[in-house]
């Protein structure tokens, strides 16, 4: 009873801490330039990770089992990853610019793991046979942490496109108003403005196809050893390895694309803008493996899916 008490506690300050982020990250996006509140922004997500930690053990608890049994349990875990992952590069030198692009995502998936939508989930406690083994925590908390990685590293691949196509497009027409209006009066200071310009989004756009390259190699493994894992578990519960359920499918074909990514670096012409391509539409067959499934229930995972309510 306490521990429950605790848990209902630590999700109402999680979801209030998550609605003070949201809020200054608004004010942030509509006014530029307002260091303190990054930094209090940075230092909420810090203490809401804290309290997702705290509201996994206490459901770990209160459960009797370690919370990867359904829906709300795995968006627990998957909100700790994101924000593990997200937080990381906070501590580190020169790094700091990652969490700024992961920042929202962490937001999104805590405050929606924290919110009454899937408490339904969260108030049934008894586990499935199916469930009752020791490659539980092995294959669901690697595909988890598989995932948050795959997402954070697709994330640096969408915000280096973003940074890519914009860097084109203004140049371009900084060209255009360069040549027209100020070439024969400040040919020197313009050109020293661009060359410094394009030299730090040049370093930018490099730093952040290296880090994506490294994260989603992590979140690679990661869900290559849930995939074996799971493949083993399979067996011993249903007889059989693979079953092509709708969750194994869209598991095969997440991994099949981001092996697909990891390929395409090892070929320097693809390197880069490219390969951010591929690592974007990883972004949405993700959620539509994990999450996505879910909505419509059916296959040997349904016990992961939204309870009758919402379907």
């Amino acid at each position: 009873m306490i521990f429950s008490t605790l848990e209902h506690i630590l999700t109402h300050i999680c979801l209030s801490i998550v609605s003070i982020l949201i809020i200054i990250h608004l004010i942030i996006f509509l006014v530029d330039e307002i260091v303190k509140l990054y930094d209090s922004s940075e230092k909420g997500m810090l203490v809401n990770s804290f309290c997702i930690t705290g509201l996994l053990v206490t459901h770990w608890i209160s459960s009797g089992h370690f919370p990867l049994s359904d829906l709300y349990e795995s968006f627990i875990f998957l909100s700790w990853s994101f924000a593990l992952i997200h937080n990381i590069p906070y501590f580190t030198k020169n790094t700091k610019f990652l969490s700024t692009i992961t920042g929202p995502s962490a937001i999104f998936i805590q405050g929606f793991a924290t919110s009454g939508l899937l408490t339904e989930r969260h108030q049934s406690s008894i586990l499935v046979p199916a469930l009752k083994s020791e490659w539980l925590i092995m294959h669901v908390s690697m595909m988890i942490l598989g995932y948050a990685a795959l997402l954070c590293g697709s994330l640096l691949s969408v915000a280096l496109l973003v940074i890519t196509f914009r860097k084109n497009g203004k140049l371009f027409s900084k060209n255009n108003d360069f040549l027209n209006e100020s070439f024969f009066f400040n040919v020197f200071q313009n050109t020293s403005f661009f060359s410094a310009k394009n030299y730090y989004r040049t370093q930018l756009i490099q730093q952040l196809d290296y880090w994506s390259y490294r994260v989603i190699s992590l979140g690679f493994l990661f869900l290559t050893i849930g995939i074996l894992s799971g493949a083993v578990w399979a067996n011993e519960a249903w007889g059989a390895y693979w079953s092509w359920d709708p969750k194994e499918t869209w598991a095969f074909i997440t991994w099949i694309l981001f092996a697909i990514y990891l390929h395409t670096r090892t070929n320097r012409n693809w390197q880069g803008a490219n390969s951010a391509i591929v690592a974007s539409i990883g972004f949405l067959i993700i959620w539509i493996c994990y999450f996505g499934v879910n909505l419509v229930g059916i296959g040997l995972h349904s016990y992961g899916s939204f309870p009758s309510k919402y379907n």
